[in-house]
């Protein structure tokens, strides 16, 4: 329905977190889940590579990027079969974690699943800690302080990242697939920070 060097124009500027790599990722671990889980791979591959088009403009209006990535695909993919379309915007608009209708069809929880695990294990860390890195922020603080300060603070950090969403990740996986990639990636990044709490205490 639409080839990686179509969908690559539509993420041009995008932040390291969210850029076309980001897309890649997710394409390739939604392929993985929906060939383990069943579900239209055509879809999924389109709703992969179109999930974020809406993050744009998501930060120059405010609106959602699910919601708004949704109905630009439709639009992007008008005049191939409209149950096909309507597939891919459903999985897109449900995609993400802290909003939005829940994943109802394997396709849309092949693409839920693939876009929770990238921000988990070591890419997930890396991911953090380039956006901390973009944003000025601290690299880490006392786990118990972050926990306490949640998520919105100004002084958000890594460590923040990992308290408040990256270690809940795994409770929101969809499939079986997606569970046991979760377990691992989750396993990695508990032993991440506690080894880089370690070092900033100089115990290691």
């Amino acid at each position: 329905m639409i080839s990686i060097e179509e969908a690559r124009r539509y993420y041009q500027g995008h932040e390291s977190s969210h850029d076309f790599d980001h897309v890649l990722r997710v394409l390739a671990l939604a392929e993985r889940i929906a060939r383990a889980e069943g579900g239209d791979l055509e879809v999924v591959r389109a709703a992969a590579l179109l999930h974020d088009i809406g993050r744009a403009e998501e930060e120059a209006t405010g609106g959602d990027h699910a919601a708004i990535g949704a109905a630009r695909a439709r639009e992007i993919l008008a005049g191939y079969p409209p149950e096909k379309v309507e597939a891919v915007a459903a999985a897109i608009a449900s995609h993400r974690f802290r909003s939005g209708p829940p994943p109802a069809t394997p396709e849309a929880r092949a693409l839920f699943d693939a876009d929770k695990l990238d921000a988990m294990g070591a890419i997930g860390v890396a991911r953090a800690f380039a956006r901390a890195g973009a944003h000025g922020q601290r690299l880490w603080v006392p786990p118990d302080v972050a926990a306490a300060q949640g998520d919105g603070t100004p002084d958000h950090t890594p460590v923040h990242e990992f308290v408040v969403k990256l270690s809940r990740l795994r409770e929101v996986m969809t499939t079986a697939t997606g569970r046991a990639i979760a377990e691992e990636r989750h396993a990695f990044m508990e032993a991440f920070f506690a080894r880089l709490e370690a070092e900033v205490r100089g115990e290691r």
